[in-house]
C-alpha cells in the first residue's frame, strides 16, 4: 500500500488513541508522529527522536498494535522508525492530517545528515485561500516560481497552527519538482546542526549544506532568540545566499520586530523584502478548511457538523483538523453515523468542559449517583464486582481530571495504596480501547460533575 494510505490509517489510530491517554501524554509522545508504511502483518510509524521511540515501544506498542489491528481487522505488529522532527509550530492549512505523511523525495542537499520530511500534501493546491492568508500565499508561490527575485527575504508570521509550514513545504516541494535544491529545516534544527558541526570539527561541511541550495526555507525563527553564536551564523549564511541570488523564506510567530532578542541587523534583514502576515480564518473559511479536509479522507461532513466544529475553534487551523480527526474517529469506534448529536458527544469525550481540576469531591459524587453506589461504599472494602468497577472508575476521573497524585487517590478511597491505584487507572485506560461505550460512560459522568 502507499504511503498515503499508511497515513490515513495512522488519522484513524490517532484520533482513537486520544481517548485513551492524557492530553500532556499525547502531545508529548505522538503529536509528531506519522503513518510511514503498512503490509500485511506489520505497520511502521515515523517519530521525530531516538527518545519518543523508545518510550513509545516500551511503553506503548500494545496498545498502538491494538488500535491498529482493530482498524485493519487483523492482527499487526508496530514498529517505530526516526524520520527526523519536525520542529514546533507545524502550521497546518486546511488539506493537512493530524499527523504528516513521509516524503521520500526530500528537498535537501547532499548531507551526511537527514533532511526534515515533507508532507507530500503540503501543496499550494491543497492550500485553502482567503483574505486572511491571500498576501502570504501569492508571495509564498512567487519565491517558488522565481526564487530571488521580487520576494526576496520573504517573511511569514503568525500565531501557531494558521497555514506557515504548510506554505514553506509547498514551496519546497514546487522547487523539487522543478529540479531546483531546496532546504527546509526549523530554526531548532539549523542550531542543533550549527552546534553538532562546532563540536565535531565539521564547520566547512555545515556551511556547505546551508549556503549551496538555491532556496532556503527557515521555520520558527523565534527560536533562535536568545543564541547569540547561531544568529551570527545565521547571518552570515543569510547574507551569503541573498548576495548569491538565492531565495529566503522565513516564518516566525511574530513580526521581525516585534522578536524580542533578534539582533537588529537581522530583524533589518529580514525586512529587506516582503514580510507578510496570516490572520485567524473567518466562519466561512474554517468551513472551507473542513470540507476540504473530510473530502480527502472520503468522509462525508454533514453542515452542522462543520459548523459545530468551526465554532469551537475559531483562531487555529490546525486544532480544528484535530477536532475532525477525533470526531471522525470516534463515529468509526462506535460505529454510529457521523451527525450532529455523534459529534457532540464526541467532543464531550475528547474535550471535557473543565480546563481547570475537577473538584475530586465533586467527581466522586458524580461517580457515586451515576452508579447508583455510596461514596463511603466506594471507599469500602468490598471487591463486589459492581462496587469494584465504580471505584475503578473513580480512579481514573480522579487522576485524570482532577490530576491527583496516586497519594491522594488512594487516601480519598480507603487508604489504599499507590500500586492498587494504579491498577485500577490502567484497568480503566485499557477497557476504553475494547469497550466503546466507556466513553460515552464517562462523558456522562463528567457532564454531571459539571452540572454539580
Amino acid at each position: 500500500m502507499a504511503d498515503a494510505t499508511a497515513q490515513r490509517i495512522w488519522n484513524t489510530a490517532l484520533g482513537q488513541l486520544q481517548i485513551h491517554v492524557t492530553r500532556p501524554n499525547y502531545d508529548t509522545w505522538l503529536k509528531d508522529t506519522e503513518g510511514l508504511s503498512v503490509e500485511p502483518g506489520n505497520f511502521v510509524v515515523g517519530v521525530p527522536t531516538e527518545f519518543v521511540k523508545e518510550w513509545l515501544a516500551s511503553r506503548m506498542r500494545s496498545l498502538v498494535s491494538q488500535t491498529i489491528g482493530g482498524i485493519l481487522g487483523r492482527p499487526t505488529e508496530v514498529a517505530f522508525e526516526i524520520i527526523g522532527r519536525n520542529g514546533h509550530g507545524n502550521g497546518h492549512n486546511g488539506a493537512l492530517p493530524l499527523a504528516e505523511t513521509a516524503n521520500p523525495a526530500q528537498a535537501a542537499v547532499s548531507s551526511p545528515r537527514p533532511a526534515t520530511r515533507l508532507n507530500t500534501r503540503s501543496t499550494f493546491k491543497s492550500f485553502v485561500i482567503a483574505e486572511s492568508n491571500r498576501m502570504a500565499a501569492a508571495a509564498a508561490c512567487r519565491a517558488a516560481e522565481q526564487p530571488g527575485s521580487d520576494y526576496n527575504p520573504l517573511y511569514i508570521y503568525s500565531t501557531p497552527g494558521l497555514g506557515k509550514t504548510h506554505l514553506l513545504q509547498a514551496i519546497a516541494q514546487h522547487a523539487t519538482n522543478r529540479n531546483c535544491s531546496a532546504l527546509y529545516v526549523t530554526s531548532e534544527q539549523f542550531t542543533n546542526d550549527f552546534v553538532t558541526a562546532i563540536a565535531q570539527g565539521r564547520s566547512d561541511e555545515f556551511r556547505r549544506r546551508y549556503r549551496s541550495p538555491q532556496l532556503l526555507l527557515i521555520d520558527d525563527i523565534q527560536f533562535l532568540v536568545g543564541k547569540d553564536r547561531t544568529q551570527e551564523e545565521f547571518f552570515y549564511t543569510f547574507n551569503d545566499l541573498h548576495s548569491n541570488g538565492c531565495q529566503v523564506v522565513i516564518t516566525g510567530e511574530r513580526s521581525p520586530a516585534s522578536l524580542p532578542g533578534l539582533e537588529t541587523r537581522l530583524c533589518s534583514r529580514f525586512q529587506w523584502g516582503l514580510v507578510a502576515d496570516i490572520q485567524p480564518p473567518d466562519g466561512e473559511t474554517r468551513l472551507a478548511i473542513l470540507k476540504a479536509k473530510a473530502a480527502e479522507q472520503q468522509v462525508d461532513l454533514p453542515l452542522d457538523v462543520a459548523r459545530l466544529l468551526a465554532g469551537r475553534v475559531p483562531d487555529n487551523i490546525r486544532e480544528l483538523e484535530g477536532l475532525l480527526n477525533r470526531v471522525v474517529a470516534y463515529a468509526n469506534l462506535i460505529h454510529a453515523p457521523l451527525n450532529i448529536d455523534c459529534a457532540t458527544r464526541a467532543l464531550a469525550a475528547f474535550t471535557p468542559a473543565v480546563t481547570e481540576p475537577a473538584d475530586p469531591h465533586i467527581l466522586l459524587q458524580a461517580v457515586s449517583a451515576y452508579f447508583g453506589i455510596a461514596v463511603q461504599a466506594l471507599a469500602g472494602k468490598s471487591r463486589a464486582r459492581p462496587i469494584a468497577e465504580a471505584r475503578h472508575t473513580a480512579m481514573y476521573l480522579l487522576r485524570e481530571d482532577a490530576q491527583l497524585a496516586l497519594k491522594q487517590v488512594g487516601l480519598l478511597l480507603g487508604h489504599r495504596d499507590h500500586s492498587t491505584v494504579i491498577h485500577g487507572v490502567q484497568k480503566i485506560s485499557r477497557a476504553l480501547h475494547t469497550d466503546p461505550n466507556l466513553a460515552a460512560q464517562l462523558t456522562d459522568i463528567r457532564q454531571n460533575a459539571n452540572h454539580h
